[in-house]
């Protein structure tokens, strides 16, 4: 294990050395008047899909990506390249300069283009503790034993770099993995479970294990299906990451709240409030994403997007902050958060189904999407995992049902409470590359939740 640990630790400090060169190199090709901006990112990940309990797929995936860009005041183009980290990259990169050179000045010239003049180089590059494949793999086999496992292992070192023709140089290397599988019944009965993070807390895996498996027992029982109305209902951390992810659809970026088209606009012009206890931040410190995005500027450690239940500060890209004459907040093209952190509430984990009473508990959330973007209201499906809870005790699985309901009420006047225990949910995306967004969210008690059908 260790071997194999230090083999990955050279590796990715084999690439940074390697990018930086090649970052000196774009700078000696650089003519009077031009400027570039020179990406990188890449990863080493091993991938595992189960089915019934077995390893049914393995591999490993290693990939680099290049991206260079040539600017002439506000004329720009760039090209993306695949690199071995070999020497026939520089000559790659040479020959990618000299074609953008051509084409440059056929380019128009672009209004908003913006890139960070002022040279701030960063670097990290966490120490990765995740366990060898020897040792996770037999884990996850014992611990899914004798049930109907299916699910996808994920894990390794992601790299992003950043260099500039101002002498800006950045490096990201961050150690993750996740696990997102189910345990499955029958039919459409299953119980989700995601486990992720930077180092695998075997006591954490083998509660969310147990934690399953109940819940899988529940499903056994004969299902309980519920008329369409309102219901007190809890969510959970997996349910409440649901909401929160479609929030993230333009609901926090700079453009979108000054074009209207953010589903937070009645929030932002101060015509709407959430509950007090609504707090929202871009935590970029305690995150996993780059600190620093694609035009070269270095993100704030957080930026406070809802304090208290009211609107806060936007997210705003540099092209954003050049439009509309703002300030840019180092935020991503897409303005949405790659570091969400829900501050925490007082409900213990041990007291939620009492504080539930009778009602619903929502294991997940699935196929999400707006009703009524104006009014920030959100239709979807229970599906998964979700109870029926009589008295304080779980009775019986409910039928899949549709809700459709408002930000506004569900995290507004019917929040009643967020749990005070938090948890990582990292993205499972793999489009490209591997993600590093991730938030840090409660799950939250809520009242008159409404199913439609």
């Amino acid at each position: 294990m260790r071997r194999a640990r230090c083999a990955i630790l050279i590796q990715g400090t084999l690439m940074r050395d390697h990018f930086l060169q090649l970052a000196d190199f774009a700078a000696t090709r650089t003519r009077s008047g031009e400027g570039f901006l020179l990406r990188y990112s890449g990863e080493q990940s091993r991938f595992v899909r189960f089915n019934r309990a077995a390893v049914r797929q393995s591999g490993t995936v290693e990939q680099h990506y290049l991206t260079i860009e040539l600017f002439k005041g506000r004329q720009h183009l760039s090209q993306q390249l695949a690199i071995t980290g070999l020497a026939g990259d520089r000559q790659r990169l040479d020959g990618a300069i000299s074609e953008l050179r051509e084409l440059l000045s056929f380019a128009p010239e672009d209004p908003h283009f913006l890139v960070s003049d002022a040279v701030c180089s960063t670097e990290r590059n966490d120490v990765g503790r995740l366990l060898s494949d020897d040792a996770v793999i037999p884990v996850i086999l014992d611990k899914a034993a004798d049930s109907d496992f299916v699910g996808f292992y994920a894990a390794g070192p992601i790299h992003h770099g950043f260099a500039n023709s101002f002498g800006q140089r950045n490096w990201h290397t961050v150690h993750t993995f996740s696990l997102d599988g189910c345990f499955y019944l029958q039919s459409d009965k299953a119980v989700k479970l995601s486990y992720g993070g930077r180092e695998w807390d075997e006591s954490v895996f083998a509660e969310k294990i147990a934690h399953a498996q109940t819940q899988l027992s529940f499903l056994e029982r004969t299902p309980k299906t519920i008329a369409p109305g309102g219901y007190r209902a809890f969510l959970s951390t997996a349910a409440t990451e649901e909401l929160l992810g479609l929030l993230c659809w333009g609901g926090f970026g700079l453009a979108a709240h000054r074009t209207g088209a953010t589903p937070l606009i009645r929030l932002a012009r101060g015509e709407a409030a959430l509950s007090p206890m609504v707090h929202l931040v871009e935590d970029t410190k305690a995150g996993l994403a780059p600190e620093f995005q694609d035009e070269g500027f270095v993100k704030p450690a957080s930026v406070t997007l809802i304090e208290n239940g009211q609107y806060k500060e936007c997210l705003a890209a540099p092209r954003s902050a050049e439009e509309f004459h703002a300030l840019q907040n180092g935020a991503n093209a897409d303005e949405a958060p790659a570091a969400l952190e829900m501050a925490p509430g007082q409900l213990a984990d041990q007291d939620i189904l009492s504080a539930l009473g009778t009602g619903l508990l929502i294991g997940n959330l699935w196929y999400l999407n707006y009703s009524d973007r104006n009014a920030c209201r959100l239709t979807g499906m229970t599906r998964f995992a979700t109870f029926w809870v009589e008295n304080g005790a779980i009775t019986a699985p409910v039928n899949v049902m549709r809700f459709d309901d408002s930000i506004y009420r569900m995290l507004g006047d019917n929040l009643i409470a967020l749990t005070a225990a938090r948890d990582w949910r990292l993205s499972t995306d793999t489009y490209e590359g591997r993600s590093t967004r991730a938030m840090h969210i409660p799950g939250a008690l809520i009242d008159d939740f409404r199913l439609t059908l």
